[in-house]
């Protein structure tokens, strides 16, 4: 069973979803612009045996948006490790899927993790970055025919690929709608950040969890040569999204890691 709920931040009001009353606390960080519904297939399987919860990214889904565009992703990492805090987590695995993987190494520097699962790190070179940075996050054709809907459609098509299921597409396209005037606030946020000094920084367990044909796997071997203790696993024959094309597979995966690292803090 997942429940929802609210907690207050220095932002106004950040919105969460969570499944299971004991065990491992996990905390998962969604990509942008989307929203802790990415993982409403794996918090349930998650909440058997871990207390799971799911955030929406200040300004994204149901949270409260930061007081401008301008900030940048260790005050997002910040404002949701206070959430996390004021929820009760203590010595979570912190996880996060593409900028939710940025996220989750921002928020370390606040919440003290007993681990870290990244699903598709952002490492990004000054090329790439500078690239996406000036052309990922043209403005939504905000406009009175709906010119907006078929502009996120063709978006999603295009950069997920045309076999993206009509329900990932249905829920992309509704999730960037939500938030289409603000939807490069997060987006640029995670572009201007590096997150390699952090990864190379990190003391804990890093679990490096992704489908075999991400948009980002080929960062997967340069995440585990930064990384101190890392593992990596992969998820064969998807395309992408592997928490939102096989939830059962990236859960048990993530219970797993979550399972282990909590054994050896308790050593």
């Amino acid at each position: 069973m997942t429940n929802g709920g609210y907690v207050d931040t220095e932002w106004g009001q950040v919105h969460y979803r969570i499944s299971g009353a004991s065990g491992p606390w996990i905390a998962l960080f969604h990509e942008s612009p989307l929203s802790s519904r990415v993982y409403e297939q794996v918090l349930p399987q998650l909440g058997r045996q871990a207390r799971a919860v799911a955030f929406d990214t200040p300004g994204y889904g149901a949270s409260d948006p930061p007081p401008g565009p301008d900030f940048e992703l260790p005050d997002y990492g910040r404002v949701l490790a206070e959430a996390a805090a004021r929820i009760g987590m203590e010595k979570p695995v912190l996880g996060g899927v593409h900028s939710g993987a940025s996220l989750a190494l921002a928020a370390a520097a606040h919440l003290p993790p007993a681990g870290l699962m990244l699903s598709g790190v952002p490492l990004f070179d000054a090329e790439e970055r500078a690239r996406l940075i000036a052309g990922w996050t043209p403005e939504a054709p905000l406009d009175d025919r709906g010119s907006q809907f078929a502009w996120a459609v063709e978006r999603y098509l295009r950069t997920c690929g045309p076999d993206l299921p009509g329900e990932l597409l249905h829920l992309a396209v509704v999730e960037l709608m939500r938030v289409a005037d603000r939807y490069a606030w997060g987006y640029q946020a995670a572009f201007r950040y590096d997150p390699s000094e952090v990864l190379a920084a990190a003391d804990v367990p890093v679990l490096l969890l992704n489908a075999e044909s991400d948009r980002l796997a080929a960062k997967d071997a340069a995440a585990l040569e930064l990384a101190r203790d890392a593992r990596l696993v992969v998820l064969p024959g998807l395309p992408g999204q592997p928490h939102l094309r096989a939830p059962a597979d990236f859960a048990a995966a993530l219970l797993a890691f979550a399972q282990e690292v909590n054994r050896l803090g308790r050593n």
